[in-house]
Formats: structure tokens, sequence, C-alpha cells
């Protein structure tokens, strides 16, 4: 396991438990009363670290190297039953976006979303989960694929933005964000999105336009990074937690802000210290979504959804 900056008096005491248990298989010696006191010790320091995150420490957890990916997730719910569906049929495959069809509790759905790498190669061969145009002509494939046949959709955004490159901008990256963002408005079927780590800029509505928008609770989701925000304001990388803060990214934020629908609880420490659990959370809140929708006809899926979408931004003075 890793650890965070703040997380270091969790290792400490976890590092000291271990030790007590070695000594009381290596000697005669009863630890019993000792291993108990630093359990209890070890669960009142997590909770009182965990249940007071601030919004930069949040943003930590998004991106903890054991935190699971969009394959882990479609893994863990789908099982054999995702099929996985390649290229944008004009210029490539895109490995930062992943997509096929799987089936959750019996029901089939296209399942689309960014992936991470999980070593530098993998990084690599991933883009870091930055997706170029075809990955989000990719994916538009799919959902009209998926409009096609009547197939509900569920994405996952996990990204640090769309990827940025000369290259990506010279194949019409922001055309292919704001066409995806245009034609999810107006998919005939039930769109579910998950926020399972970071959710950054025109690289997370890509695919992050959705009848229910569901963010988990260590996840971030904002118009930039709290970096890039220190960098253009302050000129330096160093008020990144003051950015964080004053972005209002966080789960909490997002839902106050009627931003998004629902937070989908993680277990004590995040995703990454007990993923089974998660796994269950987050296909028990995609069902739940799903049959809230599932009954609507075509014309109020369409009218909630461009409803639910004018009404962001509205303030009175």
């Amino acid at each position: 396991m890793e650890y965070l900056d703040f997380e270091l008096p969790i290792k400490e005491l976890e590092d000291q438990l271990d030790k007590c248990q070695i000594i009381g298989l290596e000697s005669d010696v009863d630890v019993t009363n000792t291993c108990k006191k630093i359990e209890k010790k070890l669960e009142e320091t997590k909770r009182a670290i965990y249940k007071n995150l601030t919004a930069w420490q949040r943003v930590q957890l998004s991106r903890h190297p054991n935190r699971p990916y969009t394959l882990d997730y479609i893994n863990a719910i789908c099982g054999d039953s995702f099929l996985e569906l390649f290229g944008d049929r004009g210029f490539k495959d895109d490995k930062a976006m992943i997509g096929g069809l799987g089936k959750i509790d019996g029901q089939s759905f296209m399942i689309i979303g960014q992936q991470k790498g999980y070593n530098t190669k993998t990084r690599q061969y991933r883009n870091f989960g930055m997706a170029n145009p075809e990955g989000y002509r990719k994916a538009l494939r799919l959902m009209k694929m998926a409009e096609k046949f009547g197939i509900p959709v569920v994405t996952f955004i996990d990204t640090p933005g769309a990827y940025p490159g000369l290259e990506a901008e010279e194949r019409g990256q922001g055309e292919a964000i704001a066409r995806n963002i245009f034609e999810m408005c107006r998919l005939k079927v039930p769109i579910i999105c998950v926020i399972v780590g970071e959710g950054a800029s025109g690289g997370a509505l890509g695919i992050g336009v959705g009848d229910r928008v569901l963010m988990m609770e260590n996840t971030w989701y904002s118009v930039i990074s709290p970096e890039s925000c220190s960098s253009i304001l302050w000129k330096s990388w160093e008020y990144k937690e003051q950015a964080a803060e004053a972005l209002k990214l966080t789960s909490a934020d997002m839902k106050k802000q009627k931003l998004v629908d629902d937070i989908i609880p993680e277990p004590l420490g995040g995703a990454h210290y007990d993923r089974e659990t998660t796994f269950k959370t987050v296909q028990q809140y995609i069902t739940k979504s799903f049959k809230e929708l599932k009954d609507l006809s075509t014309l109020q899926l369409l009218e909630h959804r461009m409803d639910k979408y004018s009404k962001m931004g509205e303030f009175k003075e």
C-alpha cells in the first residue's frame, strides 16, 4: 500500500501493529492487549483523518495509484460479459478511451470510459487517460450504436483532461468534445455517468452528459485542475490547496450546487481500501439509476435531461 502525505500517521500505526503481531508470533509474550490498543488507535486516527479531508486531500485521493480504474470496475461488475469494441472508423483506436457491451445485473449496457495505466509502460500506452479526438469519436460511435439498438449507456469518467497536444488540436479536439456534448443531450436512450476519479475540464464533459451523473465520494469535477488554476492565478503551483478550496470541486460541493445527482459513498480510506465493497456499491447505484429511468418514454427522457441542464447556472439576485 502506498501512502499520501496526510496518511503517514496511519502508516506509523499500521507499522506498529505489524511489529507487535510479529513479536507475538516469534515469542511467548502475550501481545493481545497491546495489539487491541493499537487497532483502536488506528481506527480512531483513520476516522479523524478521513472524515475531515480538505478539497486538496480529496484530489490527492482521486489520484491514488492504488485506486481502481475504469477497467477494474468493468471487469468486477460485468465479469466475462464485457465485449470491448475498437476504433472510431476514421483515424485509429484510442487506448485512453475504452468502450464495449456488457451486462450489469442481467441488463445490457454500452459501457464507455477513460482508462489510466497501472505503471510507466501502461500509462504511456493509455496516454495517462487523456483521450485524443479519435477517442471521443469512438465514444460517440458506440453511443449512437447503443441508441440504434435501444441499449442504455454507462460512462466512467477518470481523466486529467483531454490530450492537449498539437496533433490532437489539428484533428479537431474541441469539435469532437463539443459534438459529443451536443449528441449526448439528445441521445434517445438512458445515460448514466459515474465519476470514479478525476473529472477534469472538457475531457470529462466529452462523456459526462447524462440523465444521472453520479460522483464517488473522493473524486473531483471541475473546469480546471487545482495546479493549473494556481499557475494561472498565482503564477505558481504552490497555491494549489487554496485553488482546490476556491474551485468547489468536491462531490459535496457538486451535489450542493446541483451539478451531480448523487454521491456514491466509499469505504473508509477510499475506494482502494476495500475494492470489493466499492465495486458492489457502484453496481447498486447504476442499477438503481437505471430502474428510475427505464420506464420513461423517449420524449420524457429528453425533456428531463434538457430541463436538468438548462437549470444549471441559474441564480437569483
